[in-house]
């Protein structure tokens, strides 16, 4: 895949940075390090040494020998993803949902043991987290992370959990990890997650899955309360069912924009011809 320029100002390190970042797609979300280099034809020390790079910056994760990459790669194309992706999909779904509730809701992704808040609507309450776009928090403290945790398979679960938080908060450590493993198999039956007083006092909400045009959980939509104004029976009974219609109009909205008609259009130049001078 790299060595392809021929421009005196090409930069070929750049090229084989990205040739690793385009090798991982859907069916091939994991890859080792022999796979990586096999994909993009590179050397293993090479693709190494780029791997560890991208990891170093947080654009790539290590689990258990395979790469993946993680939430941070959409930095890359901010622009496009805000302009046509989740966020707006999701937008006009949890405004209303903020509207209807009075409460505020967001929706976050999974990076490592962590969950990132990937969009937000607020309305001004007193409460002792300040939470924005790109907070992250522990995944298992929250009931947006667990919705995303119960999504995983039994390895990946494990390999998620022992790696460390990158909130600057201690990681997770269940007082008792069977007890954790029922409340995530629960979860994944029953579509939900509650989180009451776990990451903050005074914090209490309640989240479900959003899933892609394929049905694969890819985020999780909440509502937060303060405790001292709204009981866990209030969340579950008048809330959640609103939350379920919320989260379901945005899976069924970004399925249908996943499935839009797409097309890129290549203008080669002319054999022969020169570039023009950039400045």
């Amino acid at each position: 895949m790299a060595g392809r320029g021929a421009g005196p100002d090409f930069v070929e390190s750049l090229a084989r940075g990205l040739d690793v970042l385009q090798c991982f797609d859907a069916e091939r979300s994991r890859l080792s390090l022999s796979e990586v280099a096999a994909a993009t034809g590179l050397a293993r020390p090479t693709a190494r040494r780029l791997l560890l790079t991208l990891q170093e910056l947080g654009f790539v994760r290590l689990c258990a020998g395979q790469f993946s990459l993680t939430p941070r790669v959409l930095s890359l194309g901010m622009a496009f993803v805000a302009s046509l992706g989740l966020w707006e999909v999701g937008r006009p779904h949890l405004e209303q949902l903020v509207a209807t509730t009075g409460e505020s809701s967001s929706m976050s992704q999974l990076d490592g043991s962590d969950i990132v808040y990937v969009a937000r609507v607020a309305v001004p309450k007193l409460i002792t987290l300040r939470v924005e776009i790109g907070t992250r928090f522990p995944a298992a403290y929250t009931s947006q992370g667990k919705v995303l945790l119960a999504a995983l398979d039994a390895a990946s679960l494990t390999a998620v959990l022992a790696l460390p938080s990158r909130s600057g908060l201690p990681r997770f450590l269940p007082r008792d990890p069977q007890a954790f493993g029922r409340e995530l198999r629960t979860i994944r039956a029953r579509g939900w997650a509650m989180a009451d007083e776990e990451l903050a006092p005074g914090i209490r909400s309640i989240a479900v899955p959003v899933r892609d045009g394929g049905g694969i959980v890819r985020a999780a939509m909440n509502v937060t309360v303060h405790a001292a104004e709204t009981s866990m029976d209030r969340l579950v009974g008048d809330y959640l069912p609103l939350l379920l219609r919320a989260a379901g109009e945005v899976s069924a909205d970004w399925a249908l924009w996943q499935s839009r008609p797409y097309s890129e259009v290549r203008h080669e130049q002319p054999a022969g011809s020169a570039a023009a001078d950039p400045a």
